[in-house]
């Protein structure tokens, strides 16, 4: 399904009368022109535009990141010519324009800049290290053009400090296949969906290359690294290849890309139909002469697996809300929870299962996840259809509140998709699990293009697992969806021969808070029926002082903590914008939000089986 924009300025407006003949493709160009100032230089050329005047639009959100992020706002000037001959350009909203080109005009020209200097996977960055766009945030869309053929031309910059630089991306060469070289130069698309979805890396990066299930897949390192890349190549194809079969050959690309900025501190990634967009700090990868599976290691596989899940789950099978996508407005759908939150599910699921980590390592991961849950008090105010469906103005914008007033639908959701899938194997006796449920949802709704209607996933819970279990299990999804219950996950896993246990995190009393900043003890966030928060104290206000002794950092203040007890009274200073301000409070004992999976002792030879079966060890 191909991408459209939308606006209210331009939804009145005629798109030209029906052509006899199809024109010539849309003609882009992009060159890094000054790499120093962050600007990229580019063209778009529409043969035969609208007589009326040309409308076009840049996207205000780019798929997979459910924010509006005002891309245009990154065009810094804007020009037209009308065979040649300059052209009027009207600006009709925030990310619409429309060229006064006049009836008969053969070709019309846009030139434009894109400052660049966003250094994540979301949009655009620029300087004399490297470049990198995503093609929502500077190819425009062409009213009524965007399902035509796209010809884009990337150039290499000129500046001497970038002759070495090379490129890659999944997008096809004009001639040839994707990935056969790291060359600048022509590039084909379908339509402009196509166009958008393959972001573009160039620079003087690391590329090395492994196969899974014969397709050939590339990792590029942008960045200054000690990679371990053959370590690296050989875990991420133990992954690729078990999703792949999963879903069932052949895979649904023939080429695929990780594209990998790497820095001192960053953790990110956002899928594409045939590439992810990462990035990752250095010390998340192997070095030579690693021994074990480090965390900081496990969590990058992590990232990519999920990211590597989403080429199934999220670009082909779709929610019918995004098919098509709006790139011009908000697309809401309350399904995020099983697009994000199953994704979730299987991201660390598929490193054990493909032998990359160990059972005890993958409960450990599983175990942060329930915790995680467990501790916001959001899970109790908001269900994962509801936070799904107001990403756009609470998920993608948290706020200070947020640990008390949102669930986050990739975790909980995870949770969701670990109970759905342990119920369907204890109910069929191992014969049906979750995996049943994906396959189906990738036959009918990934392999024809048909978007999940809103009650899709209850709707193939029911088909997998029958008129009895089936049925019953589509009427709990629907309410743990739906509800803000908690799960009841150690009953579950007790039927896998796992046990759940819940313990304090620390032994420390705590005064229910969050706190950060750069050598000072901030209050981040105030938790909901803490000792903070009955006191007043409120996120933004700095600690100065504890029973009058000056609090020099958040460490600081928990060193201090730690040496009272729970019930004991405290005097605490702090300055709130530039008042200062005293409260009393005592401390409480920690909860018990910490938990912990193992392995059963002893356990029933059937739950050791549906063990087997559910980690493939």
């Amino acid at each position: 399904m191909s991408a459209r924009l939308v606006s209210t300025a331009q939804a009145s407006l005629p798109v030209g009368s029906p052509r006899s003949r199809k024109p010539p493709p849309v003609e882009y160009r992009i060159r890094p022109a000054n790499p120093g100032a962050h600007l990229f230089e580019v063209s778009c050329i529409v043969h035969e535009p609208d007589p009326q005047g040309q409308v076009l639009s840049l996207p205000a959100w780019i798929p997979g990141s459910y924010m509006i992020r005002e891309f245009a706002r990154n065009i810094v000037r804007l020009s037209a010519q009308a065979d040649g001959e300059p052209c009027a350009v009207e600006k009709l909203d925030k990310h619409t324009w429309r060229a006064k080109s006049r009836p008969g005009t053969k070709t019309l020209a846009l030139h434009y800049e894109v400052y660049a200097w966003d250094l994540s996977v979301r949009s655009a960055h620029l300087d004399t290290t490297h470049g990198f766009f995503n093609g929502t945030s500077v190819f425009l869309a062409v009213a009524g053009r965007t399902e035509e053929p796209c010809i884009v031309t990337i150039d290499k910059p000129d500046a001497d400090a970038c002759r070495h630089w090379k490129l890659i991306t999944a997008l096809p060469p004009e001639h040839g296949r994707p990935g056969e070289s790291c060359r600048f130069g022509r590039f084909r698309a379908a339509d402009y969906d196509e166009l958008i979805d393959h972001p573009v890396e160039m620079g003087d990066f690391t590329v090395a290359r492994f196969e899974a299930a014969g397709v050939p897949h590339d990792i590029a390192l942008t960045g200054r690294h000690d990679c371990d890349l053959d370590r690296l190549c050989a875990d991420l194809a133990r992954i690729c290849e078990w999703q792949i079969g999963l879903f069932g050959k052949p895979a649904p690309v023939d080429y695929y890309a990780f594209l990998t900025m790497v820095v001192g501190d960053g953790y990110g990634g956002l899928e594409h139909r045939a590439s992810t967009a990462l990035i990752c700090s250095r010390g998340d990868l192997p070095w030579k002469g690693m021994e074990g599976l480090p965390e900081a290691y496990r969590t990058f596989l992590g990232l990519c697996s999920h990211e590597y899940f989403h080429t199934w789950n999220v670009k082909r099978i779709k929610p019918a809300a995004f098919t098509p996508y709006d790139l011009g407005r908000e697309n809401h759908t309350r399904l995020l929870w099983a697009f994000e939150g199953f994704t979730s599910y299987y991201d660390d699921l598929a490193l054990v299962r493909s032998g990359v980590i160990g059972v005890d390592e993958y409960l450990e991961l599983l175990a942060k996840t329930i915790s995680n849950v467990m501790r916001g008090s959001g899970r109790l105010k908001q269900s994962v259809a509801e936070s799904s469906f107001d990403a756009w103005t609470k998920y993608y914008r948290q706020d200070e509140n947020a640990p008390n007033a949102i669930v986050s639908y990739y975790a909980k959701g995870a949770l969701i998709a670990l109970a759905l899938d342990l119920q369907l194997r204890a109910g069929s006796a191992g014969r049906t699990s979750l995996d049943d449920v994906m396959r189906l949802l990738w036959q009918r709704h990934g392999l024809t293009g048909v978007g999940v209607p809103e009650d899709g996933i209850y709707a193939a819970v029911r088909e997998v697992g029958g008129d009895g279990l089936g049925a019953r299990l589509a009427r709990w999804l629907e309410r743990a969806v739906e509800g803000r219950d908690d799960l009841p996950l150690a009953r579950l896993l007790e039927a896998v021969a796992v046990t759940l246990e819940a313990a304090a995190a620390s032994t420390s009393p705590v005064l229910g808070w969050k706190l950060g900043g750069n050598g000072e003890a901030k209050v981040l966030n105030v938790y909901d029926g803490g000792p903070a928060q009955a006191a007043g104290v409120s996120a933004g206000d700095v600690v100065v002082a504890l029973d009058g002794l000056k609090v020099a950092g958040a460490k600081a203040m928990d060193d201090m903590l730690a040496r009272r007890r729970a019930g004991d009274e405290l005097t605490l200073h702090v300055f709130r914008r530039d008042e200062l301000m005293s409260f009393r409070l005592a401390p409480a004992a920690a909860p018990a939000d910490k938990f912990s999976l193992k392995r059963a002792e002893r356990a029933r030879p059937e739950a050791l089986e549906l063990r087997k079966g559910w980690l493939g060890a």
